[in-house]
């Protein structure tokens, strides 16, 4: 009797065991289930460059003050990496999505030393946005049909050719084309809402975003510093208004018209006060045209970018009055700018069978900008000449692979006289696509 009563509890702890370990795998594989499901639901991606530039001119700060007395001085190299992006994104299910962009701009920290051209050559830190790398996008995007999307946060500004398709991959240079990215801000990215859709061959957005700050304007940028804020927070006494559409319409082809509207005199952290400046709004317009032909082999990207600022005399003045302790960078500032420039490549493994089957590409091309970022300006406000300029480029984009990119570029800076021209070699490598 003993040992039947032993058999049958030995079988009864084997059955227990048996139950617990198939419990136990029920569970595992539940967890593992819901990982998988997350992970499904999870898109990683980024963007990369790293770059080395011999610039064959002078560096010295006073080189456009007295141009002829640093004609002849040796050039300078420079390694650089310009942008270094991690991307996130996630769906949550029923139409809400989530998207984020990480970025960490020449290597890390978004404070710099400088030599400081108005004070004497003095070493100067400057801080472009408080924090120690740039949140650069983070929204979360409710879609309701193809052509009505609702997103709110933290986005890319629509402006132009670059801000929207700035993308390593997506233009030729070793650097982001010049005459974009020197009068407007670039990569340009604002706390907002945006309604945006595409029905057949077109394509919409409209932003409300925080106004510029007119105190970050300077001559060698005119409205390009304005998007950064030196607080923990952004200015928002003043609203503007951004718009775009696209039209796909023919095959290969995009056309693209972006425009801004927005104040910016009011939106500074130290407001005036005095009834003098009652009336002073500093309106900022900009027109961008831009476009991007793909098709048999041949690459060609262009975009005409003009823009105007109310009151930029007033704007001047009261820089230059401002605290020495003030992030403004006490210049003048012009009414007008412009910016304008193609680029086109064709790609030269596509007579090559067996380069072509292994999807590699050669694109050999040229560029052309031209932009001043002092174009116009008000009585009282002086005009720099050498802040207007054009630049010629040729050089190759070698592609192993569909996501990464070997560049290399010879170009020089044409600048009116008596300033000297600035010629340089690039070359980089990059990388722009997701992981999963």
């Amino acid at each position: 009797m003993k040992g039947k009563t032993l058999i049958f509890a030995l079988l009864l702890m084997t059955s227990a065991t048996a139950a617990f370990a198939v419990d136990g795998d029920v569970k595992k594989n539940e967890e593992t289930s819901k990982i998988e499901k997350v992970l499904s639901r999870l898109t990683v991606g980024g963007y990369g460059e790293a770059v080395y530039s011999y610039n064959m001119y002078s560096d010295n700060y006073l080189r456009y003050r007295s141009p002829e007395s640093y004609k002849d001085d040796n050039g300078h190299g420079r390694f650089d990496l310009p942008h270094v992006v991690v991307m996130l994104g996630y769906d949550f299910g029923k139409g809400w999505t989530m998207g984020m962009e990480i970025e960490f701009e020449h290597g890390g920290t978004e404070s710099a030393i400088e030599i400081e051209e108005n004070e004497g050559g003095e070493y100067e830190s400057e801080i472009e946005r408080g924090g120690e790398v740039a949140l650069e996008q983070f929204w979360i995007q409710k879609s309701f049909v193809p052509q009505f999307n609702v997103r709110v946060g933290h986005m890319v500004i629509p402006l132009g050719g670059t801000n929207m398709h700035h993308l390593p991959t997506e233009f030729f240079g070793v650097y982001r084309p010049e005459r974009e990215n020197t009068i407007v801000p670039c990569t340009w990215h604002e706390t907002g809402i945006s309604l945006w859709g595409r029905a057949g061959d077109w394509r919409y957005e409209a932003m409300l975003v925080p106004g510029l700050d007119s105190d970050r304007f300077g001559r060698t940028g005119w409205i390009h510093d304005g998007a950064g804020s030196p607080y923990e927070f952004k200015i928002g006494n003043a609203v503007a208004g951004v718009a775009r559409i696209d039209n796909y319409s023919i095959p290969g082809l995009r056309l693209s018209l972006s425009g801004y509207v927005g104040n910016s005199f009011s939106n500074s952290l130290l407001r005036a006060t005095s009834e003098a400046y009652k009336d002073v709004k500093g309106t900022v317009s900009l027109g961008s045209f831009d476009f991007c032909y793909d098709a048999h082999n041949v690459i060609v990207r262009g975009s005409a970018t003009y823009g105007h600022l109310t009151d930029s005399d007033v704007i001047t003045k009261w820089n230059k009055g401002r605290r020495e302790d003030s992030p403004s960078p006490k210049q003048d500032v012009a009414s007008d700018a412009y910016a304008i420039g193609i680029e086109a490549g064709y790609d030269i493994f596509s007579q090559i069978r067996k380069l072509r089957d292994k999807q590699q590409k050669l694109y050999v091309f040229a560029r052309y900008d031209s932009y001043d970022s002092m174009y116009k300006t008000e009585a009282g406000v002086m005009k720099y000449e050498w802040c207007g300029r054009q630049r010629v480029a040729a050089g190759i984009n070698y592609y192993p692979l569909k996501d990464v990119v070997i560049k290399g570029e010879y170009s020089i800076g044409l600048m009116k006289s008596p300033y000297n021209n600035e010629p340089a070699i690039s070359v980089g490598i990059a990388y722009a696509g997701f992981f999963k």
